[in-house]
């Protein structure tokens, strides 16, 4: 047998997965690039590791207990991977974040300068709605939480990241700069994210300060489907600048004009009061405290420009 740890890895993460296409997506990779990954594994057996029946796949008994020992092979060469890099005296470890569902549009620029210079830091990622994010907090099971609403019960340590800002979003484009009238958002239908969203939240207590009262809604789990909702002229919705970049560029999606919009908040990262950071944690803390602000000014510029642009 001629296995990589990669085939190893697309492996168990099929099984784990039930489907090749969430393998690609936990994986970061294509579709076509997980089946080659997937038949080329299958090659080196005689005895079939999984079997597909309308259209579903099934994993075999003994492609269980193989991936069983995928599991525990992967695990000792990581080990194997950290303890060499710890005997070269290099960071290694788990950095463990929660991360509201926006977040995925902030927390990669955040990370990937950090774990370059440092490749035996692991990084283990939830992207959740708010709720979920804060209770992952309160049980200690992260090192840090990246969200922009902070609940007033939480006593927490905080780096400020971004400012947040929400505008009204449509679909193709008005061809006028007129600032709605509360009113006119009373009369059409509104997309919401689902009960928990940060985003969620932001919106219901900007209507409520206005006396916004709804006749028609959508609510949906993702921004994504979303911004998709709203290029479909489901209606409008109320979304963080930070998600829209692509969208406003190409045309699909515009941004109309409302008074009492936008809506900032502030992108922090935090971390429970009195919490006793390990080795990787501290490192995390320290890079972020020195390096954010060229952070800020090599990915982040275009929100400030826009944001003067949608002010002139």
């Amino acid at each position: 047998m001629n296995y990589t740890l990669s085939q190893l890895n697309v492996f168990v993460k099929v099984v784990e997965n039930q489907s090749v296409t969430k393998a690609a997506e936990h994986l970061h990779m294509t579709q076509p690039a997980v089946s080659i990954q997937l038949k080329n594994f299958q090659d080196q057996f005689e005895i079939p590791l999984f079997e597909v029946i309308s259209r579903r796949m099934h994993i075999t008994s003994f492609g269980q207990e193989v991936a069983a020992s995928a599991k525990e092979i992967l695990f000792q060469a990581d080990l194997l991977r950290h303890k060499a890099l710890k005997f070269k005296g290099e960071l290694t470890g788990i950095l463990k974040i929660s991360v509201v569902s926006t977040g995925k549009y902030v927390i990669p620029f955040f990370l990937k300068p950090f774990l370059d210079l440092n490749p035996g830091v692991d990084l283990q990622m939830d992207v959740t709605n708010k709720n979920l994010v804060i209770e992952s907090i309160l049980r200690n099971e992260v090192d840090f939480a990246l969200v922009s609403i902070i609940p007033k019960k939480l006593t927490v340590d905080s780096i400020p990241l971004l400012k947040n800002s929400l505008y009204l979003i449509g679909g193709n484009p008005v061809g006028s700069k007129r600032k709605w009238a509360m009113r006119e958002l009373m009369d059409r239908p509104l997309i919401l994210r689902e009960e928990g969203s940060g985003t969620r939240q932001m919106m219901e207590k900007y209507m409520k300060q206005h006396q916004v009262l709804l006749t028609r809604k959508l609510e949906l789990t993702s921004n994504e489907a979303v911004k998709q909702a709203v290029k479909a002229g489901l209606g409008y919705s109320v979304m963080p600048l930070i998600g829209l970049k692509n969208e406003l560029e190409s045309g699909e999606l515009s941004i109309q004009p409302m008074r009492g919009l936008p809506i900032h908040s502030e992108w922090q990262l935090i971390s429970l009061r009195g919490k006793r950071h390990g080795p990787v944690a501290k490192a995390y803390k320290a890079y972020l405290q020195e390096n954010k602000s060229f952070i800020i000014e090599c990915y982040f510029a275009w929100l400030s420009e826009y944001s003067s642009l949608l002010q002139s």
